[in-house]
């Protein structure tokens, strides 16, 4: 009864945001699809980018790696992902002071098209394709989580299949996407941030009412089990502080900065000064939200071990033995420690907001990654911008193709995750940003502060050699380094080698950085 219950309330919220995309994108065009007719609310956007910059990883997993322990009997995890958040923090005025105004002056629809004006096409073309590799991988591991969390707890129960689940998920993304594009995922990101607050902050509320706690107290007792350790003093970690920090820096320009699905929202807002407000709002809330989301975890644990939970040995987690339950419920830490929580251990009101919570935190990413991977292939890669002899009718065909294309190669991705989960993923996506964007931020570094022009064909070479060289050290790091371990640096490191390698190989440029502009 309850999973039929909690199923009709998912649909229900489906129904309110095929609404909201019906009205929004009445009379949209091709320009409102890919940058919203330069129209949107700037304080709309920053509050909407709450949940496109957290997503369902964060609602899931960073409550859970607050309790994870070392395989070694090491300290909790704590509150020390809160490193790298002040690296964000600090990355958010960069992209803010230094990216945006140069978006806005050069009037880009799509952000790689600097990349054209200061290198040429091939760099064009493989800052584009790094993106879209980027932005693929990471949205459709979000997404993976997501639909994870809801075939073991709600749907197994009603016999709804994993694959069917991640296909009709899809296919709804699509329906509301396809013809409003960031005109609509404004709105409907605006509508998601706010139920996923909302459910966040009752899910607190409950814990320490259930635990009979101040915030203050709480706290305390956190302090005592080890819970809210902030940071690590210890250089040869790879939670070390200020390579988290630095780390959390590069991971914010990179991610934000440099990714068209961020900056297509961005630069949707009608001026640079909005635009700018925008980021310091958001950069705000973010880590205003992050805390919460560690605080959670830390209630959550106290909660676990008030009601009979054991901590297992090794890297699995909890094995939950909740008193008068007579079972064991395997493995309930890292990132099925909130899930399990809500659906088995809480009344059904928060289960209810958990589940809605959790929708709300997929879809602004997946939504606005679908949205701008299909902007960045028809611009980028087609060139649909450029091309004359078609008309609006004709782009629109091409477009819609790309948006259902990359609704496949999406579900091939989450297929493909589902085959290699590892059980906490929030430090997966991290190290997949560090590989895949690491060129993007070389590039864009070496076309800002430098004035050489490295040789095209070379460009492509140097980016793919980049990662390749941080794989063979990361994987060699014991050994090489001297047990240093590499953690969140690997990105700016990826980048320091892709610049590098864009020095070896240029000569003084022989043109001016900026030619033309794209309106």
């Amino acid at each position: 009864m309850q999973s039929s219950l909690l199923l009709a309330i998912i649909l229900a919220y489906f129904a309110l945001l095929l609404g909201i995309a019906f009205y929004t994108s009445r009379h949209s065009d091709n320009d409102s699809f890919f940058i919203g007719n330069r129209s949107s609310k700037w304080w709309v956007v920053a509050f909407g980018m709450v949940g496109t910059s957290l997503s369902g990883m964060t609602f899931i997993s960073v409550p859970g790696t607050v309790g994870l322990q070392a395989s070694d009997g090491g300290p909790f995890g704590g509150f020390t992902y809160f490193e790298v958040v002040i690296g964000y923090w600090l990355g958010y005025f960069v992209v803010a002071f230094m990216l945006l105004p140069l978006y806005y002056r050069l009037r880009l629809t799509s952000i790689y098209s600097y990349l054209d004006q200061r290198f040429g096409n091939t760099s064009y073309k493989t800052g584009a394709l790094f993106f879209i590799l980027s932005r693929t991988l990471g949205a459709t591991l979000r997404l993976y989580l997501v639909i994870k969390v809801l075939e073991l707890f709600v749907l197994k129960v009603m016999g709804i299949s994993f694959e069917l689940s991640a296909i009709v998920i899809l296919a709804l993304i699509l329906l509301y996407t396809y013809r409003g594009g960031v005109k609509t995922i404004v709105w409907t990101d605006t509508l998601q941030t706010t139920f996923m607050l909302l459910a966040l902050i009752t899910c607190v509320v409950y814990m320490l009412h259930s635990l009979d706690l101040s915030f203050g107290g709480a706290w305390q007792q956190m302090s005592e089990q080890g819970l809210n350790r902030l940071i690590v003093t210890d250089p040869a970690s790879g939670k070390f502080f200020l390579k988290e920090i630095i780390g959390g820096a590069f991971i914010t320009i990179a991610m934000t900065g440099l990714d068209q699905e961020m900056m297509q929202k961005n630069i949707s807002v009608r001026t640079l000064g909005d635009s700018q407000k925008n980021m310091i709002v958001l950069n705000f809330l973010q880590a205003g939200v992050v805390f919460l989301f560690l605080t959670l975890g830390g209630l959550l644990y106290l909660f676990a071990t008030k009601n009979g939970a054991q901590y297992a040995s090794g890297a699995q987690g909890w094995q939950l033995l909740w008193s008068g339950s007579g079972s064991v419920s395997a493995h309930a830490g890292g990132d099925n420690l909130f899930p399990s929580f809500a659906i088995h251990h809480a009344p059904f009101f928060i289960t209810v907001c958990f589940m809605i919570g959790l929708i709300s935190a997929l879809f602004p990413s997946a939504d606005g990654a679908l949205t701008a991977l299909t902007s960045s292939f028809c611009i980028d890669i087609i060139g649909l911008k450029r091309r004359p002899d078609w008309d609006e009718r004709k782009q629109r065909q091409v477009r819609l193709i790309v948006h259902n294309a990359f609704a496949l190669i999406f579900l091939a991705c989450v297929f493909f995750f589902r085959a290699t989960d590892n059980g906490s993923l929030i430090r997966t996506l991290l190290i997949v940003a560090g590989y895949t964007y690491g060129p993007l931020l070389g590039l864009f570094a070496f076309g800002m502060l430098s004035k050489r022009q490295p040789g095209e064909l070379a460009v492509p070479i140097i980016c793919i050699a980049a990662p390749v060289v941080c794989y063979l050290l990361k994987s060699n790091e014991a050994r090489w380094l001297g047990g240093y371990v590499i953690g969140t640096e690997l990105l700016p490191i990826n980048a320091a080698l892709t610049s590098a390698g864009l020095l070896l190989f240029s000569k003084k440029e022989q043109r001016p950085a900026a030619v033309r502009e794209e309106a």
